[in-house]
Formats: structure tokens, sequence, C-alpha cells
């Protein structure tokens, strides 16, 4: 008899478990969109006609040019930098008064950063456009969703 009771439980929660709805997979990942057709937000200031193109599809414009030396790949960094998404939103920074040090060319920095700053000069200020694959592509992190554009003005505090 609790054999029979069971197995009349355990019948039942499988029946039922085969008939709960079952969560809807989760929705691919938008797709990359292309800077040229990306909107904006007009606070950030962005102006492709006077930026300039890498072959790699980032976009960069200097703000300052600086007066020091100009900084290369395997250089320690300190820099001053605040990151947008195109609709304004700010998702990281650490102006006006933060340093991030940093190897440039370094593993774990984005692709459009160690392009973008590589030429600059100590003490100048650049905007960096961002595409998706020099980013964090289609997988996001954190506050950057998949497949964003991200806008960063970075100025090169000093170079070692």
């Amino acid at each position: 008899m609790r054999r029979t009771a069971l197995r009349t439980a355990l019948m039942g929660s499988l029946i039922l478990g085969a008939c709960s709805e079952k969560p809807a997979p989760a929705a691919a990942p938008a797709s990359p969109v292309a800077i040229e057709s990306a909107t904006f937000a007009p606070a950030l200031g962005v102006d492709l006609a006077t930026s300039s193109k890498a072959p790699s599809g980032l976009y960069y414009r200097d703000l300052v040019t600086g007066t020091g030396a100009v900084v290369a790949k395997g250089q320690m960094l300190s820099m001053r930098y605040t990151g947008w998404l195109p609709d304004g939103t700010r998702f990281d920074g650490n102006e006006p008064d933060g340093a991030l040090p940093f190897v440039l060319g370094a593993a774990g920095i984005i692709d459009g950063w160690n392009l973008g700053i590589l030429g600059m000069r100590v003490g100048g200020r650049r905007q960096l456009i961002i595409p998706s694959a020099l980013g964090y592509g289609a997988s996001g992190n954190g506050p950057v969703p998949p497949n964003a554009i991200m806008v960063f003005n970075v100025e090169v505090l000093s170079a070692q």
C-alpha cells in the first residue's frame, strides 16, 4: 500500500512536470550596430565627421593634444576616463579625480583602449568610439549590454 501511494505520487509529479510551462529560451543578443548607424546622445559630443576612423572600425578624436611624450605599447600609463553607452548612460569612469594604472597592450584591456590610446601624448584627451567587436562583444560585461558600442573620453596623466 505504501509503495502504491509513493508510486502514485511520483507518477503525478512526473505528469505535472511534463505539463507545466517551461521557461522560454533566452532571447539572442541584439546584433551589433555599426557606429555610423548609431544614434548618440547630444551630450556626448560625438562627431564622426571630425573623427578619424581606424581600419579596425574604431573612431577617435583628439579633444586636447598633449604636450608630453608619445605613449607606446608596454608602457605603464595612468589614465583618467569616463565611459558611456550611446544613449548617454554613464557605465564607468574615474573622473574627475581618479587615476587608473594599466599597461598599454596588456591582456585584460579591451582592444578599443589598446588601439585607441596608442600614439596619444601625455596630457592629451581623446574621445574613443569603440565598436562592439573591440569592446565586450556579444557577451557584454556588467552594465554594458551585449553588442554595445561604447564612448570613452580618456586622458593620459602619465607614462613610464
